[in-house]
């Protein structure tokens, strides 16, 4: 076994422990919303002290990098359960990490074969730009400047988000203009700062923000009553409230202040790497649109589907197209499994957020999950 995320954890190891959530938090949201704020202003000064050029940049190989090393590194989170967090055996877990996973499993055939670098939201883009990591997999919003100024390419995205609101369920708070003249927890130098400010001028709503430097200060001093709202992406307000004292005496607004689409990360400049993240990516996707799961994967080796001889590698060489072995896509599956093996297991019916899928559903259930085929 590999696994060295156990151990490497940029000197903030951190135990949660999870509580109680209200699964009627979302009500019939059809997604909940990002998992930690997203900065906004520090990235002007990432990219400004950023490295020049990588290793990929400057026409090196990721993937010689990665196979040459003997595992992958990913950009992670070590504090928000469900998405990236460190459990109570000390290992990474949560929605997140499972991608990583799904990474090692796909160039390694052996899902162990990864670490995750822990890194706050302010430093992420730092990490990957150096070359200290190969992936962010830590929560993160596309945007157009991050595309562009930060110099990354996103894979496609793995949780359809959107900022929301947390009150006391005592206050009765249910509509923006109910919070005019309060105060509202917000972490400094975020999208999520950004994104209040617009709202709620286009709302006609005055209010205090109470600024704080880190996630974990912001959701404290709300709790701590130092202001009548937190606002974050709404998957992390569920997580944030399920380690809450009273997690039943707050309550997620009904309300949906932006769109966050949060998915995995690279750098310009190396297409082959790009492609693998995207299309390890969409296999999760495209196995569970097959039904394939990791329970049931080698039932349907030898299949007379051609679409499906494709993906598990029975038919064509499309492992090959990246740089991988021909059972790349049978190995994610088999070791990680689909995106609903993923989605269920971190956040699903049987965890303490019974997240409902939402948008994160596949085409096909009502959401907005697509892949393209192999072919």
């Amino acid at each position: 076994m590999f696994k060295r995320s156990k151990i490497y954890v940029f000197g903030m190891i951190m135990s949660m422990v999870v509580g109680m959530v209200i699964a009627a938090c979302f009500g019939a949201a059809p997604a909940p919303a990002e998992a930690e704020p997203e900065p906004a202003a520090s990235e002007a000064a990432v990219a400004e002290t950023a490295p020049a050029e990588s290793a990929a940049q400057t026409g090196g190989s990721t993937l010689q990098t990665v196979l040459d090393r003997g595992y992958i590194i990913c950009v992670g989170n070590a504090n928000l359960p469900g998405f990236g967090f460190i459990d109570e055996a000390g290992e990474f877990s949560g929605f997140d990490v499972d991608f990583c996973k799904a990474y090692a499993a796909a160039i390694f055939g052996d899902a162990t074969k990864f670490e995750i670098r822990a890194a706050t939201a302010s430093e992420r883009f730092t990490v990957l730009q150096s070359g200290e990591a190969d992936v962010l997999v830590r929560n993160t919003t596309e945007t157009m400047s991050r595309d562009t100024d930060l110099g990354g390419n996103f894979a496609p995205v793995t949780f359809y988000d959107g900022q929301g609101l947390i009150v006391r369920k005592a206050d009765g708070f249910t509509t923006l203009q109910d919070l005019n003249g309060g105060s509202i927890c917000v972490q400094a130098g975020t999208t999520t700062e950004l994104n209040l400010a617009d709202q709620m001028a286009a709302a006609g709503v005055e209010y205090e923000p109470v600024v704080y430097e880190t996630a974990d200060e912001t959701s404290n001093a709300y709790e701590e009553g130092r202001c009548d709202a937190f606002t974050t992406d709404k998957s992390g307000l569920v997580s944030r409230q399920s380690i809450m004292a009273e997690p039943d005496a707050h309550v997620i607004m009904d309300v949906t202040l932006s769109k966050e689409p949060l998915g995995p990360m690279v750098r310009h400049g190396d297409d082959q790497w790009y492609d693998i993240i995207k299309w390890s990516t969409y296999v999760t996707f495209l196995a569970e649109e097959a039904g394939i799961n990791m329970e049931n994967v080698d039932s349907f080796l030898g299949s007379e589907d051609p679409n499906i001889r494709k993906l598990l590698g029975d038919e064509g060489e499309f492992g090959a197209k990246v740089g991988l072995s021909n059972d790349w896509a049978y190995q994610i599956i088999k070791q990680v499994g689909n995106y609903a093996d993923i989605y269920n297991r971190n956040l699903g019916p049987d965890t303490v957020f019974d997240l409902p899928r939402g948008l994160n559903a596949g085409y096909w259930d009502g959401g907005i999950l697509y892949a393209p085929p192999i072919r």
